[in-house]
């Protein structure tokens, strides 16, 4: 099979498509035919070496590729029996559509190629309504903000501020927290005001802004709330109330926790159970899928260019 895998961390332009051996499932996994892969920034990331720089995964020979997949159930792991029932317990099954996500960083092969596997707890039932290259755009993103939402605690009609909010990860933090009953305050691009507003996002700040001053004119004493998805840091945390509550998204230097605010740093966790909560509020209506592109997997190097050039608002897909 075809697979993207980075060897010399260089960047996008170091990025290679192999031929190698179809990966084969082992117990309490399962393997999916790649139908299509998103490109998020994390790709962007590995491909540069950033995750062993910062410590966050172990040096290897090869990296794989993707973290999204959308696709055809192909083939299980051998089933574990404890003597009453198999672990697997029947949620999936051969020539169904999943969707799934690859959350270690130090894997030789991810969801960038013609078959991926994945821990059977990292993947579900695709949303009713969707095609496959738009089911293959939220599972990362929309994980990722559904934990920061859920580690905060929120009680409706609290007020929390949304950083990076037109991103993958902020938006979907948008749409969650609207979906709440929270205050939304979206912290993005001037251009992207109005995309962020129709996401649910009630109050607007220019992030060329001094941010804590703009958004304390909103909320004069400090937002309950912070999902830092661009990474601000304490420059954001400033606009916390005391004793309030920062969800500090992906990696890079952690901020510190001043005023009784509580700090969390969040990695993303694939699991069944938030993979099957984000389904639901797909087919429900509040979560959106946001396709910029497609790609064929031969032109994957266009793609990562194309995302690392910025500007993209939506994900770029793979497909093989």
């Amino acid at each position: 099979m075809r697979a993207l895998v980075a060897r010399r961390l260089d960047g996008p332009e170091a990025i290679e498509l192999i031929e190698t051996d179809v990966p084969e499932p082992a117990a309490g996994q399962v393997r999916i035919k790649v139908a299509a892969a998103a490109v998020n920034p994390v790709d962007l990331a590995v491909s540069a070496g950033m995750p062993v720089e910062f410590g966050l995964t172990a040096a290897r020979q090869q990296f794989g590729l993707g973290w999204d997949v959308a696709g055809t159930v192909d083939a299980f792991g051998p089933t574990q029996n404890d003597g009453r029932e198999t672990t697997r317990g029947g949620r999936l099954r051969i020539g169904d559509t999943a969707v799934g996500v690859a959350d270690l960083l130090g894997r030789d092969l991810k969801t960038h190629a013609e078959y991926v596997v994945l821990d059977e707890e990292a993947a579900t039932s695709v949303p009713r309504k969707l095609a496959l290259t738009e089911a293959a755009t939220f599972g990362l993103n929309g994980l990722t903000a559904l934990q920061a939402i859920k580690a905060l605690e929120p009680e409706p009609g609290q007020t929390l501020l949304v950083t990076g909010a037109a991103g993958g990860v902020g938006g979907y933090a948008v749409e969650i927290a609207k979906y709440l009953g929270l205050t939304v305050i979206a912290a993005a691009s001037a251009h992207d005001e109005e995309l962020v507003r129709l996401m649910g996002a009630e109050h607007f700040v220019d992030r060329s802004q001094d941010l804590a001053t703009a958004v304390r004119r909103i909320a004069p004493g400090g937002v309950d709330a912070l999902v830092d998805a661009a990474v601000v840091g304490v420059g954001a945390q400033e606009a916390v109330r005391n004793g309030g509550r920062h969800v500090h998204v992906q990696g890079g230097p952690r901020p510190p926790h001043l005023r009784g605010i509580s700090l969390k740093q969040l990695f993303v966790q694939a699991n069944r159970s938030d993979l099957e909560e984000l389904v639901r509020l797909v087919d429900a209506g509040p979560l959106s899928t946001r396709v910029a592109d497609v790609h064929p997997l031969t032109e994957a190097a266009a793609a990562y260019k194309r995302l690392a050039g910025g500007g993209v608002r939506g994900r770029l897909v793979l497909v093989p």
